[in-house]
């Protein structure tokens, strides 16, 4: 399971994060919700290795993972997709996706896990030799995560992966991260602006606000709590 207990990060004199703690079992999508501002994106960036925690821990398949190298936490099976479908332009859908598989010694199981992204999103398959930027935004979203499938993720941390698409997409691409978790068996952290479409594909939900938990618990539960409801789902 993902365990993170007192987890505090600083940015210089602003705290971004205040003592949190929650946990995530193993195969289930979590979802993190909360204003602009309240500590979603330095949550994924600190338990990836791009900020530093000031206090508290975080545990994954018992590694300690705060202040390790990103490319360390690949290896350990962590995979993290930044806002803004990041994916390298230039290069043709295929050649983004092994990219994800660059540090995979067994080429039969990454060619497996490429089968596995086309059967995800057949869209990608009809765009192999495409180039990126040839692609939709949804397309590239898809990418984007279809890369860090290809680095076999048991642990996959997705930042605002409906911002700026459709709504036909947004659904598309939400059915897909529930399928990560039901057919793949992947642990998912999903922070997203979009509430209620990630507390309907979700197992339990936390809700941040000002860098402190707010509430926690079911999916269903969250979204059936009038407070809950008021103050982050709008209505």
């Amino acid at each position: 399971m993902l365990k993170i207990e007192n987890l505090s990060v600083s940015h210089g004199a602003i705290r971004a994060l205040h003592e949190i703690s929650f946990s995530v079992a193993k195969g289930q999508l979590a979802a993190v919700i909360g204003a602009n501002g309240a500590g979603k994106t330095t949550l994924l960036r600190t338990l990836s290795g791009l900020n530093k925690a000031s206090h508290g821990s975080a545990h994954w398949s018992d590694h300690n993972i705060l202040h390790s190298k990103p490319e360390v936490l690949v290896r350990h099976g962590i995979s993290h997709v930044c806002e803004g479908k990041s994916v390298i332009p230039e290069l043709t859908v295929s050649e983004n996706l092994e990219l994800g598989a660059l540090w995979r010694r067994n080429k039969k199981e990454a060619t497996k896990s490429k089968q596995d992204v086309v059967e995800l999103f057949p869209r990608l398959g009809e765009r192999l030799s495409q180039r990126a930027d040839s692609l939709s935004g949804g397309e590239r979203q898809m990418l984007a995560i279809g890369r860090s499938i290809m680095s076999k993720p048991e642990l996959l941390l997705l930042d605002e992966p409906s911002l700026g698409l459709a709504p036909l997409v947004i659904e598309q691409i939400f059915q897909a991260i529930r399928e990560l978790t039901t057919a793949m068996g992947l642990t998912v952290l999903l922070v997203e602006q979009n509430a209620m479409g990630a507390l309907k594909i979700a197992d339990i939900g936390i809700v941040l606000n000002l860098g402190s938990i707010a509430a926690s618990g079911s999916a269903a539960a969250l979204k059936d709590n009038p407070a809950v409801r008021t103050a982050y789902l709008g209505f």
